[in-house]
């Protein structure tokens, strides 16, 4: 049986945050996007915010689940999901983070160390995003855009 995860695409403009894995957790060395297991009872939203919360100090808003796919060792089930950063100071929890840094989909694709799901996301998944954000842009009215 999979195990839920999610996985937390955090945004701070066109940047992205990534998360260099410590050395001792499973992927360690691996850039990612904040991600963990979904607790018992706990909604995928709540994890979202909860794992941003413990790995990076960050406060984050769930903006919606976008992709979904498998680990490559097919333990879990990854719910991806767009954040939005809302505030706090990065602060990396030194058990489960070396680095973190404020990448864009361009960086990201140019690093050596991340995973093919991962790869298949930035390379992918998120350029369309991107265009669909830019189409739903020029569509509504000057008056309505946040």
């Amino acid at each position: 049986m999979l195990l839920d995860a999610i996985v937390a695409v955090i945004t701070n403009g066109d940047k992205v945050l990534l998360i260099q894995r410590a050395p001792t957790v499973r992927g360690g060395g691996y850039w990612a996007p904040v991600s963990g297991e979904v607790e018992p009872g706990e909604s995928q939203e709540a994890a979202v915010v909860r794992e941003a919360m413990e790995e990076v100090g960050l406060t984050v808003r769930p903006l919606r689940k976008v992709w979904e796919n498998i680990t490559s060792r097919g333990t879990f089930r990854l719910h991806w999901w767009l954040a939005e950063y809302i505030g706090g100071e990065l602060v990396i929890e030194k058990r489960e983070v070396s680095d973190a840094r404020w990448l864009t989909a361009h960086e990201i694709c140019g690093l050596d160390s991340t995973f093919e799901g991962d790869r298949e996301f930035f390379q992918k998944v998120l350029p369309l995003l991107e265009r669909e954000k830019a189409a739903t842009a020029e569509l509504e009215p000057e008056a309505h855009r946040v």
